[in-house]
C-alpha cells in the first residue's frame, strides 16, 4: 500500500490515475485527462501496394492484411477517415478511390479482393498516379478548406525501377503527407527519397512480410489525434477523481501521524501542491 501511494505522488500517470495541472485559464483550473486518450483524426489515406513478382503470394497476403488490421483501426466513413488503394508493380492499376466506401466491412472485402499485378516496381509512376487521379475531388478527397490531411502509405519491397526524388517531392508539396514502408529487400535510400521529413516518423522498415502486421499500432498511434490537454466537464468524472484523491491525502495524513511514511522535501512539496488543487478543484465544481 506504501509504495502505490508514493507512486501516485511522485507520478500519478504511471497508473493510468488523472492528475492535476497547474493550467491556468480564464481564471480558473480545470481537470486535464490522462494522456493515453486518443481518437482517430479524419484523414484521405491513400495505401500504394507494391505488387510485383518478388513479392510472393503468401507475402502479398500478409500485405493485404496489414491493411485489413490498418482499417480496423480507423473510424471509417464520409465524415471520418477516407481509405483508396493504388496497386502497383510495371503497371499502376487503382483498385478503389476514397468516394467508394465508408464501412470497414465493405473496405475489408474490397481489399481481401485485390489480385498481385506483375514484374517491374515502377513506384514513381504509382506516386504520380495517386497523386494526379487518387488525391482528387472527383476521387473523393476532401478540399483543402475542410483541413483533412492527405495521408500516402507506399509498402515496397524491392527498389524502384524508375524515379522517385521528383515526383515524391511533387507530391509532398501539393500536401500529401507520405510514409514509406520497406520490407526485406526495400532499398533504405529510395524510402528516404520518397518519405515526409522528418524521416524518423515516415520510414519504416521489417524484415519481411510475416511481420508487417507489428507497425499497426505505430501507425495506430501515428494517425490518431492526441488529446492532451482536452478540457473535460464531465462532472462525474470529476466527482470521482475527487473523492479518490481525497481517500489518498487521508491515508497519507494517516500514516504519517504513524510515522510509517516520510516524505522528502520535493515531495511532500509536490504533494501540498496537489491537495491545494484538489481543494481548488472541490470549490469549483
Amino acid at each position: 500500500i506504501i509504495i502505490m501511494i508514493i507512486i501516485i505522488i511522485m507520478n500519478g500517470n504511471l497508473l493510468g490515475i488523472p492528475v492535476f495541472h497547474s493550467t491556468q485559464f480564464s481564471n480558473q483550473f480545470y481537470l486535464y485527462k490522462p494522456n493515453s486518450n486518443c481518437r482517430n483524426r479524419p484523414i484521405d489515406l491513400v495505401f500504394i501496394i507494391d505488387s510485383s513478382r518478388s513479392v510472393r503470394p503468401a507475402e502479398f497476403e500478409k500485405a493485404k492484411e496489414f491493411l485489413q488490421d490498418m482499417v480496423d483501426t480507423m473510424a471509417i466513413g464520409s465524415d471520418a477517415t477516407r481509405v483508396g488503394l493504388v496497386n502497383y508493380a510495371s503497371t499502376v492499376q487503382i483498385e478503389f478511390l476514397l468516394k467508394k466506401y465508408f464501412d470497414k466491412s465493405s473496405l475489408k472485402r474490397a481489399v481481401a479482393r485485390v489480385e498481385p499485378l506483375a514484374s517491374g516496381t515502377m513506384t514513381g509512376m504509382a506516386i504520380k498516379t495517386a497523386m494526379e487521379k487518387a488525391f482528387t475531388e472527383e476521387a473523393g478527397a476532401r478540399t483543402g478548406s475542410m483541413n483533412i490531411a492527405k495521408v500516402a502509405i507506399i509498402v515496397t519491397d524491392g527498389r524502384p525501377q524508375d524515379k522517385v526524388e521528383e515526383v515524391s517531392a511533387a507530391a509532398r508539396e501539393s500536401g500529401i503527407e507520405i510514409y514509406a514502408v520497406g520490407v526485406d529487400r526495400a532499398d533504405m535510400a529510395s524510402l528516404r527519397l520518397m518519405a515526409s521529413p522528418p524521416h524518423d516518423d515516415h520510414v519504416f522498415y521489417v524484415e519481411t512480410y510475416g511481420v508487417i502486421e507489428k507497425l499497426t499500432s505505430k501507425f495506430r498511434e501515428t494517425l490518431c489525434e492526441e488529446m492532451r490537454g482536452e478540457i473535460t466537464q464531465d462532472a462525474c468524472m470529476c466527482e470521482a477523481q475527487i473523492l479518490f484523491q481525497k481517500k489518498v491525502q487521508s491515508t497519507i495524513q494517516d500514516l504519517n501521524r504513524k510515522h510509517i511514511l516520510f516524505l522528502t522535501p520535493r515531495e511532500r512539496e509536490n504533494y501540498l501542491f496537489g491537495m491545494n488543487m484538489l481543494k481548488l478543484q472541490s470549490t469549483l465544481s
